[in-house]
Order: structure tokens, then sequence, then C-alpha cells
């Protein structure tokens, strides 16, 4: 198997340090030492510590799970939005909820203060709740949930719901926030 090209290194390395330290916690030396390559050669593949955090949030959406099944026409919409849910709680359960979002982290650190890497966090944001919509979009052609709610501003809602159970898991780490989260959107706001 091919070696990764030292920019993939950086990125795969920032993903883990800013996963467990955060961008402010990290400076590019840790970055460096975690891919295992010269500090110099960091700036041969990013202008700034900003830019690898976005190349890092673009590979973290890349290996999230759960995404492609909200694209899954073979399965009704809500059971799409569900499987997508309990895959993502699934793959904190595993890490012994030690991990939120990337994403969500990231956001809160540094969506202020950075407008590059804001603009891409609202981007995928965004797209993550586009894809949302078009599930709960189906499920109100089909008669599966009220009409009532505007299915944008719904799949808005429920993915800011999924950004603050993540931090409750996080925090208490335990499944109960889940639990909470999936009571509440299919139990009560996504019922029939």
């Amino acid at each position: 198997m091919a070696r990764p090209g030292v920019r993939q290194q950086l990125v795969d390395a920032s993903l883990e340090v800013f996963q467990a330290q955060g961008f402010n916690g990290s400076s590019v030396q840790d970055l460096t030492d975690a891919a295992g390559v010269p500090k110099g050669s960091f700036y041969n593949h990013f202008a700034s510590k900003e830019a690898i955090a976005i190349a890092a949030v673009a590979l973290y959406i890349e290996r999230a799970n759960g995404v492609e099944v909200l694209r899954d026409t073979k399965l009704a919409p809500l059971e799409r939005i569900r499987r997508h849910f309990r895959t993502k709680w699934k793959s904190k359960k595993d890490l012994g909820y030690t991990e939120g979002c990337l994403l969500g982290s990231l956001s809160s650190e540094i969506g202020d203060t950075h407008d590059s890497a804001r603009a891409e966090f609202v981007r995928v944001f965004k797209g993550w709740s586009n894809g949302l919509a078009r599930a709960l979009q189906e499920a109100q052609d089909s008669g599966d949930i009220s009409k009532d709610l505007d299915p944008a501003m719904l799949a808005r809602f429920i993915l800011n719901a999924w950004q603050g159970t993540l931090v409750r898991m996080k925090a208490e780490k335990s499944e109960e926030p889940f639990k909470d989260f999936n009571t509440m959107v299919f139990d009560h706001l996504l019922r029939g």
C-alpha cells in the first residue's frame, strides 16, 4: 500500500489533534509532531492553521458514518433519518462518549474569529440540514408526518438538537441524552 503524502499525513494527524485538544489548544508544532513531519513542511501545504482545520473538517465529514443513509430511497424517509442518527450515536458510544462532533466543536471554538472556517462550517451544516430536509419533505409527501411544519426549519431544529445531544453525551459520558433526543424527535416531533 502506498504511503500517504505529507499533506495527507498532516490532515489525518490534525483531525486527531483537533478532536483531542481543540483548535486553540494545539499548535502547528503539535500537528507536525503528530504527523511525524518537519514543522517547515506544514507551510508547504497550508497557509495557516485555519486552512488545515478546514481540511480536517472535510476529512471528518468524508469519514462520518450515516450520511449516505439519508439518500437511500430503498428505506422509508423516517427510517433513513432514524438510522442516520443511530449510526452517529453508535460511533460516539463506541468511543466511550469521549468525542463530540468536530464540526460542532470547531464551530463553537473559532466560528466567530476565523471567517473562512466559519463560512465552511455554515456550508457543511447547511448541506447536512438540506439532506435532512429532503427526507422530511418525502415523509410529509407520503403522509408519514404532519405537513404543518416547514421541512427546512424542522431539519435545522433537529440538527441543532443533535448538536446539543452530542455535547451532553460527552459531558455526561452517557447515552441518556441520545434516548431523550430519540424520544422527542421520533415519538413526538415526527409523529404522524
